[in-house]
This record gives C-alpha cells, sequence and structure tokens, in this order.
C-alpha cells in the first residue's frame, strides 16, 4: 500500500472494546464497585453503555445515586476488583497484526481513550504496542468523549487533515467524536454497545470483525 493508493494517513484507535477485550470486565467492575458502596447496581447494558466517557460523567449516567464526594471512593472499589482480573484480557484477534501492517506500511497510529494515562501505561506494559503509535491521548489530559479535542490535539501533532483521518472506535461516543472532528469513523460491532446504537450513529463503516476493518483500509 503506497501513500499515493491509501486511503488515510492517519487512524486513531480507541482502546477498551476496540483494540482490547475490556469491556465486559469494566461493565462488572462498575457493578461491583456499585454494589460495595450499596449504591444502586446498574444493569450490565447500562454499565458498558458508558465506556469510553471520562469516568465523572460515566459514573453520573451508570450509578447517578452516587455522591460526588464519593467518587474517589467508588474509583478505589473499583480498581481493587478490576486491577486483579485485567491480566487475564487480551488484545482483540488480529488488530495487533493489523496495527503493525498498517505501521509498516507508513500509515501514522495514534490512540484516543477513556482511560487514564496510568491505565493506558499499564496496558502498553502488557501488550509490547506502545511502539506503533506517534501519539496518544487519554480523557483526563484533554476533553472526554464525545468532545473532540483528544481528535483535534492528534491531527495538530501530526499534520494529518482530517480528510485523511481514521477513527476506529466500538462506542457511539466514539462515532459522534469523529463526526464533530469531522473525519471518517469505523464503528466495531464487538465491543461495548449493541450494533443497532452504533448502526443509528451512522458512522462512515460499520465492522463485525477486524477482518472487515482491514478490507475497508484496504490493508
Amino acid at each position: 500500500m503506497t501513500s499515493t493508493s491509501r486511503k488515510y494517513d492517519l487512524v486513531v484507535f480507541d482502546w477498551d472494546g476496540t483494540v482490547m477485550d475490556t469491556t465486559g470486565l469494566i461493565a462488572e467492575g462498575i457493578r461491583q464497585a456499585a454494589a460495595a458502596l450499596g449504591c444502586r447496581v446498574p444493569d450490565r447494558k447500562t454499565a458498558s453503555s458508558v465506556i469510553g466517557l471520562d469516568w465523572r460523567s460515566a459514573m453520573a449516567i451508570a450509578v447517578p445515586d452516587c455522591p460526588a464526594e464519593r467518587l474517589d471512593e467508588f474509583n478505589e472499589a473499583y480498581k481493587a476488583w478490576y486491577l486483579l482480573r485485567e491480566r487475564d484480557v487480551c488484545l482483540f484477534e488480529g488488530i495487533e497484526d493489523l496495527m503493525r501492517r498498517l505501521h509498516a506500511d507508513g500509515v501514522t497510529l495514534a490512540v484516543a481513550t477513556g482511560k487514564s494515562r496510568a491505565g493506558l501505561r499499564r496496558v502498553f506494559n502488557r501488550t509490547n504496542v506502545e511502539e506503533l503509535f506517534s501519539i496518544t491521548r487519554t480523557a483526563e489530559e484533554t476533553a472526554p468523549k464525545p468532545n473532540p479535542d483528544m481528535l483535534e490535539e492528534i491531527g495538530l501533532y501530526t499534520d494529518i487533515p482530517k480528510e485523511r483521518t481514521l477513527m476506529v472506535g466500538d462506542t457511539v461516543h466514539d462515532v459522534v467524536m469523529a463526526q464533530r472532528y469531522g473525519c471518517d469513523v469505523a464503528a466495531m460491532t464487538y465491543g461495548a454497545q449493541p450494533r443497532r446504537d452504533l448502526v443509528l450513529s451512522n458512522p462512515t463503516c460499520l465492522c463485525d470483525t477486524v477482518a472487515d476493518l482491514a478490507r475497508f483500509i484496504g490493508c
């Protein structure tokens, strides 16, 4: 794939539910922390729907009866449950191979994630793929999804126009962020949110598998 034949010069990946199969674990962690604090426990659909948002926004939706002054306590309860189990989750099949092929072909790669910087650093240490990305942005470093600031900052850093940029994510938050920024977006249906919700958000492309994404990119 040459620079003149490829569709995109920059591909930005969401992490949870797009690159790594963490959505079930995150949703259950939210439920377990809610139970530990005596809050109303959200159902799995609600807990999954907030994945990708910053923590404060996510909790306002998933656990609205958790008072603001207990959010740090909630976060600690979540981490105590989640971190013991994070080591058991893996990258989605085929995604590392696709990212390495894109990188080898000269496509610039980036990450725009709702994870914290510490959380992203932790999974990078486990997966050994950090070297593939020119820039990464987390929710605590700029305005969170679906605000387009993460993509704006990535675009400015890489000097690649939005018309040559593809966002890859698994939630409506990713789709709306990309639409607000003005770039194309591939919605992966195997992640946090139901396929029908992604269809209604009108992404550029809907992908059921990593192979579908590779075909859309032309890699």
